[in-house]
């Protein structure tokens, strides 16, 4: 270490020094010390990391500038309080977005979770009775009377759906699946990998890209316990195909005491055909092919929180229901207070529509979304800056959530441009602010799609803009 180093290294203020400094600065004053005393190590770090890199953190600055050192303290120990989980507005144009927490919950349901939140409920305790209840009867009435089926459990998540339904009705036997349908998910959960740690043995059949019903009827031996369908929800294989209708499967295994199941992925209790979106299989329509277990989300196209939800035969969802692994697997009373109000709303299919909020931006016409686009851009052309750039574009919106992959809904976003920064530095900006905007890019142009985008929420987007403009010279 050359002497220069070394003398510019001593200049560095001692931890001490630096709390000394910010005295009785309000931001380190409203935190605990050791949240304090972590950030001015943390910011005296990385100026000595700066320093033997031979330049300085902060642009060129001076070991000396303790004003800068302070500022950088006071920023760490501000973003150490905040919450690490944040609300952002998607401006992505994906509804079901996975990474930005799927599926935004209707405002009934949310008064809902705050009030069992907030005090003791009856989560175990048959009110009726005066004795502890089970917790699934806040929701199992309302999932068959959604889904005609006979029975209904809940879990933490729809993979755990299938590995719980899967252990108990197929452990140490064979369980037939197409291998068209051996789907991979978000996070590597594979069907062949759930069979392993279920203790199901898996029996491949058919091609990729045909399956036929003989083909099941020819591996189906004396230790087959379970006909599997995968909905291909997150994927689609087009051109020269065949697959096997639920239905027809139900019939192969009749009076051969083997169970069918359909493992729907982002299951959906509507048909959302008649809003232009192409046409899914519901979950009322594969209970109604005499499916003993249907398994499907509770936090894509259904709208509610995150949960695996579990559908069918009460012969076959009670052997479920005493599995051990269930209890590792369940809910916990805020989920089921999001998913009762989420399906009381789908008593009435209208009122399901206007009111969650993913089925509102799913079934949004273009011309209304092209209304919202058009307010959002007057909203920002109002800053008054020549700097700014704002244009409205025809866009495609995406179902997202591993739901409807080729489907494009057609939308309209707002493109954003601030002389002298790039998209990519325009998206970066935007990410930083108090509320993140996260947006995406498209021809080198930074854009807020409107399909996901709510009225509220337009103020923090111009915000967002204004802010950039005032930081840019």
């Amino acid at each position: 270490m050359d002497e220069d180093l070394q003398a510019s290294l001593r200049q560095l203020p001692a931890v001490e020094r630096v709390l000394q400094l910010l005295g009785d600065d309000p931001i380190a004053r409203g935190a605990p010390r050791s949240v304090v005393v972590e950030a001015v190590r943390a910011c005296l770090g990385e100026w000595r990391q700066g320093i033997r890199r031979q330049s300085p953190q902060g642009q060129g600055e001076q070991p000396g500038s303790m004003d800068r050192l302070l500022e950088r303290v006071r920023g760490r120990i501000a973003a150490s309080m905040g919450p690490n989980l944040r609300p952002v507005v998607n401006g992505t144009g994906v509804v079901v977005h996975t990474n930005l927490g799927r599926s935004p919950l209707a405002k009934d349901a949310c008064r809902h979770i705050e009030q069992i939140a907030s005090g003791y409920s009856n989560l175990e305790f048959d009110l009726a009775a005066g004795k502890r209840g089970s917790r699934y009867n806040a929701v199992e009435g309302l999932l068959c009377e959604l889904t005609g089926a006979e029975s209904a459990l809940v879990v933490n998540n729809n993979a755990g759906a299938v590995l719980l339904c899967l252990s108990s009705v197929a452990k140490g036997k064979e369980v037939v699946v197409s291998r068209g349908e051996l789907v991979e998910i978000g996070g590597s959960f594979r069907i062949p990998d759930v069979m392993i740690h279920s203790g199901a043995i898996l029996v491949e059949v058919g091609t990729t890209n045909r399956t036929h019903l003989k083909d099941y009827e020819t591996a189906i031996g004396v230790q087959t316990a379970l006909l599997l369908k995968a909905h291909t929800s997150n994927y689609s294989i087009v051109g020269f195909t065949a697959s096997v209708p639920l239905e027809q499967l139900v019939q192969l295994a009749a009076g051969r005491g083997i169970l069918v199941m359909e493992d729907l992925g982002s299951g959906s209790l509507l048909d959302l055909s008649a809003f232009g979106l192409a046409k899914e299989p519901t979950v009322p329509e594969a209970v109604g092919t005499g499916a003993d277990l249907v398994t499907f989300s509770g936090d894509k196209i259904l709208g509610g929180p995150q949960a695996g939800i579990i559908v069918g035969k009460e012969a076959a969802v009670d052997r479920v229901k005493r599995n051990p692994i269930h209890r590792a697997l369940r809910i916990d009373k805020l989920t089921l207070a999001a998913l009762e109000w989420t399906l009381r709303l789908y008593r009435d299919p209208a009122a399901a529509v206007a009111t969650i909020p993913t089925l509102r931006m799913l079934t949004a016409r273009p011309e209304e979304v092209g209304r919202r686009a058009a307010g959002l851009a007057r909203r920002l052309l109002k800053i008054g800056d020549p700097r700014l750039t704002v244009r409205r574009e025809r866009v495609c919106s995406r179902v997202g959530g591993g739901a409807l992959p080729l489907h494009e809904l057609p939308s309209h976003a707002v493109c954003i441009g601030v002389e002298g920064i790039t998209a990519n530095g325009m998206e970066r900006l935007m990410l930083g602010h108090a509320t993140p905007i996260v947006g995406r890019i498209e021809k080198d142009a930074f854009l807020l799609d409107a399909r996901t985008i709510r009225d509220e929420e337009f103020d923090t987007i111009v915000a967002a803009v204004a802010a950039v403009l005032a930081g840019t010279p």
